[in-house]
């Protein structure tokens, strides 16, 4: 096959998966962890970082393989760009680090059928979000050969995801990056940290803007009672003269 007709057959394959192959859909908690967990990751992975590719609910091509769309998805040194859907034959590799978020429904596809797929097919690293639990799995290939995964064990409450460079914790009920020691923000708590920021420096700008007022007024009133002072002084000096 040419490189234009294997281009074409590409183009021709759908954008989207069909409700049979769809996860039942989840409501807010379900959608909203989604978008904080890319909202984060496209935030953390921007230059000078290493370059990486995140999406939700992405159709995915494996040679060979039914289509599948994982909840979340990250591909390491690839261009960013968006894109209808990924064909590993077409990209040149596979995924490398994949996330479901579990609320409701069939647990056992999320929690055995892809854990043997996502193996079989050589993803590095499968985490599972189960909010319905406000719980954590993480799980790993042992070597770029295995196609079993090796369950990982959290070391004071977090996981060490190899792929990403991160550490992933449970807490407050909200999943938690940590890059080190520093928290990994979305764009939008990043906003929120910044318009905290600036409400408390305009707090405090007029807490000072009031304090130099009385500050001014108290001096006010004084020079004003100095002046009275000095007024009557100078009548009383007057009438003994």
């Amino acid at each position: 096959m040419s490189m234009e007709e294997r281009a074409r057959v590409v183009q021709a394959l759908p954008a989207e998966v069909t409700w049979e192959e769809m996860p039942m859909p989840e409501g807010d908690l379900h959608t909203r962890a989604r978008w904080w967990v890319q909202d984060a990751l496209e935030g953390y992975f921007t230059p000078p970082r290493r370059r990486a590719y995140v999406s939700v609910a992405l159709p995915i091509y494996y040679p060979g393989e039914r289509r599948f769309a994982p909840d979340l998805l990250v591909v390491l040194d690839v261009e960013p760009h968006p894109r209808g859907k990924w064909v590993v034959s077409h990209e040149g590799k596979g995924l490398d680090w994949v996330m479901e978020v579990h609320v409701g429904g069939d647990r056992k596809k999320v929690a055995e059928d892809n854990v043997r797929r996502y193996a079989r097919l050589a993803i590095p690293e499968y985490f599972i979000y189960d909010r319905a639990r406000e719980r954590l799995e993480a799980y790993r290939l042992p070597s770029p050969e295995a196609r079993e995964y090796v369950r990982m064990e959290p070391k004071q409450g977090r996981y060490t995801s190899e792929v990403l460079g991160l550490e992933l914790q449970l807490e407050g009920g909200r999943l938690r990056f940590w890059a080190g020691n520093a928290l990994l923000l979305s764009p939008g708590e990043m906003n929120e940290r910044l318009r905290e920021l600036l409400d408390g420096e305009q707090r405090r700008a007029d807490e000072e803007a009031r304090r130099r007022a009385a500050e001014a007024h108290r001096r006010e009133e004084a020079e004003r009672r100095l002046a009275e002072l000095q007024a009557e002084l100078e009548r009383l000096k007057s009438r003994g003269q």
